[in-house]
């Protein structure tokens, strides 16, 4: 599952909370997934009401042997395989400090600039944060990896064959106006997401339907059965005031969900919009009578009185403004800057944490990613050299201070990621498929290329220059050119001046093959549109992965993707196997069935060479003023900032701006 204020069933629901958060603040050197929350007005139609009949006959049982419970009778949470850490009764979560005191205003660097706040369609630039001022049906719990316990949403039930959700709202959950959130705004909701949103329109691409069945009642009904990872990816859904939409602004003039806005919109969640300097800095307020504050999801958590975000023309100069204590909190991306930008006095008293958190979620897919409808990137064996030409070792110690492990999986850092030969049950789900699959996914073990990293990677080049020959591209006059003449050149599309330094060095191995690559830096809003509109051809992008992978796949890989605007699926990949496989981790019905799909799809992406794969960490880079708290025991999957951080307004280094109300 993924994204929207987007979640999958993991990381993805838990980075439901904070996607946009920090979107506007990823550096490509280990950048979480950018893909905006916005897509074009034009939404594609949605699919017809059809099941997919080419499903896997043995996956579509209606429910797992394992599971010792009804689904039919209304529970507090839902989980992908029946259980849940938390039962009904839970207080608080585990991670959270229940007492943690209330207040303080906490300000988080932004870079680029913002000119709308609705972050659910295509056109703008959302103002980071803005998921802050809404509530979702459910909400994730950071220390499990595919569990939902109810907001706005008090119980929810499922038929066993998983044909329908049925979520029961909480009658006192209301707007910040103190209107009521009622089934017809869950309802309208979905139904404008989808128009208005293309991503909204794939991972819902099954929810055909959303109608009121009692007074607080909502069900979503199915075009299938089988699929576990439905219920909870519609309980990810944000809830938005259809009253407020519909409406009117002061003005007199009918608001257009479609289009782009500067007036701060209504919503129901913990924080409200105090101030908006566009394009400059947004200030949140948290609301003080939030009706669901008192909520066992909610105990510890939203503890900050004002959220502010201060936008930087890039991640340097934010960087500085963090070490002269006009930010409180970043997530450093830059292993250069980890080693060398640290040693600071403020960091040697202990004023300005820098702390590694580890982090448990998978690592995903950061790469070079082509785009493939462009005719010369076609041939896989074309992709493949630009992967032998690629030399991480050299860069890992000459740019990042050994800090980095090199990527060979889209899952890596998870069992979810595939290794060695295939067997077992992921071979059995590869053998159906035989005839359509490259041999060597049967005999050798993905590896990715490795040097000595002493910059010498001639070995490797020559590896890649025997690829492009086979491919038709041969060196004439020191220019690689095919059969009918035409020379290869490439343009990496680069939206932040401080992955230039990485690319490089790239292009200069690049060069020695004879092709004739160049950098086109742009700035944030250019680099947005060019991708959503796939006008590039290799871009830096993040494939972000949960331990519970579902029917975002459809949006990374699947072909209806491939041809919509602003979709995920940037490379345009469509492969029938890769369908059926997505299909595969969708329907599993179980954990050890999911692994073992899920390794079967990493493997078919990986021998595709769709991806040149860069690098990863296991863990957070954080820094941060010591008058911010987080609870000792931090939850695996998440830092939880700024969620179930706090102020010490006691602290050594006072907090800026107390809001002495709170």
């Amino acid at each position: 599952m993924t994204k929207p204020v987007l979640g999958t069933v993991a990381v993805l629901i838990a980075a439901a909370a904070v996607i946009l958060y920090f979107a506007a603040n990823s550096d490509p050197e280990t950048s979480a997934d950018t893909a905006r929350q916005s897509e074009t007005a034009e939404a594609a139609a949605p699919p017809e009401n059809t099941d997919r009949t080419e499903r896997p006959t043995e996956v579509i049982a209606a429910a797992d042997a394992a599971d010792d419970f009804d689904p039919e009778i209304p529970r507090h949470g839902s989980s992908l395989f029946g259980e849940l850490k938390y039962g009904p009764d839970f207080r608080h979560f585990d991670y959270v400090n229940p007492e943690a005191p209330k207040g303080g205003e906490v300000r988080y660097g932004a870079f680029g600039s913002f000119d709308s706040l609705n972050g659910f369609i295509v056109k703008g630039q959302a103002a980071a944060g803005i998921n802050l001022i809404y509530d979702t049906l459910m909400t994730s719990s950071l220390d499990e990896p595919a569990s939902e316990y109810g907001l706005v949403a008090e119980s929810v039930r499922h038929p066993k064959d998983f044909s329908s959700v049925t979520y029961t709202l909480r009658p006192q959950a209301r707007w910040h106006d103190g209107e009521k959130i009622t089934p017809d705004d869950v309802i309208w909701t979905f139904e404008t997401l989808k128009k208005n949103h293309p991503f909204y329109n794939a991972y819902y691409a099954n929810v055909v339907n959303a109608e009121k069945t009692a007074e607080h009642e909502v069900t979503f009904t199915f075009n299938q059965t089988g699929n576990r990872e439905l219920p909870l990816i519609v309980g990810q859904l944000p809830v938005l005031p259809e009253h407020y939409w519909t409406g009117k602004t002061a003005k007199g003039e009918q608001r257009v969900f479609s289009e782009t806005t500067l007036e701060p919109p209504l919503g129901s969640g913990p924080y409200r919009i105090a101030d908006v300097s566009p394009g400059r800095s947004i200030t949140y307020e948290r609301v003080a009578d939030y009706w669901a504050k008192d909520l066992p999801v909610n105990v510890g958590t939203n503890n900050f009185g004002k959220v502010r975000f201060e936008y930087y023309r890039d991640t340097t100069v934010a960087l500085q403004a963090l070490k002269g204590d006009r930010v409180d909190f970043r997530m450093e991306n830059s292993a250069k800057d980890w080693a060398t930008e640290y040693d600071v006095a403020s960091v040697r008293k202990g004023n300005l944490i820098k702390a590694e958190i580890p982090d448990e979620n998978a690592a995903g897919m950061q790469s070079f990613a082509f785009n493939i409808r462009r005719g010369k990137f076609q041939d896989p064996r074309v992709r493949e050299a630009f992967n032998w030409a690629f030399d991480f070792e050299w860069m890992n110690k000459n740019l990042f201070y050994g800090q980095y492990r090199r990527t060979d999986s889209y899952f890596a850092n998870s069992e979810l990621a595939s290794g060695g030969l295939p067997e077992g049950r992921e071979l059995t789900i590869l053998k159906e498929h035989e005839e359509s699959l490259p041999p060597e996914i049967f005999t050798e073990p993905y590896e990715v290329p490795k040097t000595d990293g002493s910059g010498n990677n001639r070995a490797n080049l020559r590896k890649a220059t025997r690829l492009l020959e086979e491919a038709g591209w041969t060196v004439k006059d020191g220019k690689l050119t095919n059969s009918e003449g035409e020379v290869m050149t490439v343009e990496f599309l680069i939206g932040q001046p401080t992955f230039e330094r990485v690319v490089a060095p790239y292009i200069q191995s690049l060069k020695r093959l004879g092709i004739a690559a160049t950098i086109r830096p742009v700035d944030t809003a250019q680099y947005q549109n060019r991708v959503d509109n796939r006008d590039f051809d290799i871009i830096v992008q993040t494939f972000p992965q949960s331990l519970s992978p579902g029917n975002e796949q459809r949006d990374f890989w699947g072909c209806d993707a491939a041809e919509a605007p602003g979709s995920r699926n940037v490379i345009g990949i469509c492969d029938p196997v890769i369908e059926k496989l997505i299909d595969r981790v969708i329907y599993a019905t179980s954990r050890k069935e999911l692994i073992a799909a899920t390794h079967a799809l990493d493997r078919v992406l990986l021998a595709g060479h769709y991806v040149v794969p860069q690098w990863h960490l296991s863990y957070h880079r954080l820094a941060y003023w010591s008058r911010l708290k987080h609870p000792e025991n931090m939850p695996p999957y998440s830092t939880g900032f700024p969620a179930i951080w706090w102020m010490d307004k006691e602290a050594p280094t006072p907090a800026p701006k107390p809001d002495e109300a709170e």
